[in-house]
């Protein structure tokens, strides 16, 4: 039996490179994507796909496996010929991988684009996945109710093709509230550290209100100091009397780094975080 969620992806390769010019369409939605890293930029300008008016994402590499990457939103009447003007804008050296949202019919308005870059700027701050590099929020554009729906069915494809190509920047992490509910919250903790969170498909995810070790051991690596450094910048970790305190959520890309940034040691993730019973994530899901 189909689930009722279920959605049906088709990504092309125009030139049959998987890391190349990807093309995404689903054939009960007009939106439709063409992701590109920034080397491919003047195979991507070939295409009619992003010569439209649309909305557009930048994307970055983080600089750690547990820093934020950085991402910018924008919208345009001919995408391709907005990022490159992007390409050119020294400020914007960070990126290397591009999205543009247009339609298939040809049926975006100004206003339909102004309102996706709203919503789509919204949802990445209440997501927190990303380094946002947007200046300001964009103004909310009037929307009449007759065309809410279908503005929100817009948002919702851009929202699945991003998290099918790689970029879930507007999905929103799990919260401390579901763990509780579903019984998978795990507990981390340790000298000067008390922590909790959540092993998903995004990794470990650490909780909001988390307090980690403010000090690291003597024969803690580099990379665990940077990695902490790295939070701090991005006001993930907030430095509070004797102790680091977690200001959002934060998804680390595996149990091991979790641990490790909350300890300030080396530590062996799968056996550190444990449920409220006492199991070892590794008894939990590795037998």
């Amino acid at each position: 039996m189909t689930d009722s969620k279920s959605k049906t992806v088709e990504i092309w390769l125009p030139n049959g490179n998987a890391r190349g010019v990807r093309i995404a369409k689903d054939r009960n939605r007009t939106v439709q994507a063409i992701q590109f890293p920034r080397q491919k930029l003047s195979a991507a300008k070939n295409r009619e796909e992003p010569r439209q008016v649309g909305v557009y994402f930048l994307f970055g590499d983080a600089e750690d496996d547990a820093g934020k990457p950085p991402a910018y939103i924008g919208k345009a009447r001919n995408c391709i010929s907005r990022i490159h003007e992007h390409h050119r804008d020294k400020d914007k050296d960070w990126w290397t991988s591009a999205l543009a949202f247009t339609s298939r019919t040809q049926d975006f308005t100004q206003t339909s684009v102004q309102r996706l870059e709203h919503d789509c700027v919204r949802a990445a701050k209440d997501a927190q996945r990303f380094r946002l590099q947007n200046k300001n929020m964009p103004s909310e554009p009037h929307t009449p109710e007759a065309r809410r729906r279908e503005l929100r069915n817009n948002f919702e494809t851009v929202q699945t093709f991003l998290s099918v190509l790689g970029f879930p920047i507007l999905d929103p992490l799990p919260t401390e509230e579901e763990a509780d509910r579903e019984q998978t919250k795990l507990y981390c903790r340790g000298r000067g550290a008390d922590a909790t969170g959540e092993y998903t498909e995004d990794g470990l995810v650490v909780f909001e209100g988390s307090v980690a070790s403010l000090e690291t051991t003597p024969k803690a690596s580099e990379r665990i100091e940077q990695r902490r450094q790295n939070l701090l910048a991005d006001g993930v970790l907030e430095e509070e009397e004797d102790q680091l305190v977690f200001r959002e959520n934060h998804a680390f890309s595996s149990p091991s780094p979790a641990s490790e940034t909350i300890l300030g040691r080396s530590s062996n993730g799968w056996k550190e975080w444990k449920d409220g019973n006492g199991n070892s994530l590794h008894d939990l899901e590795r037998q």
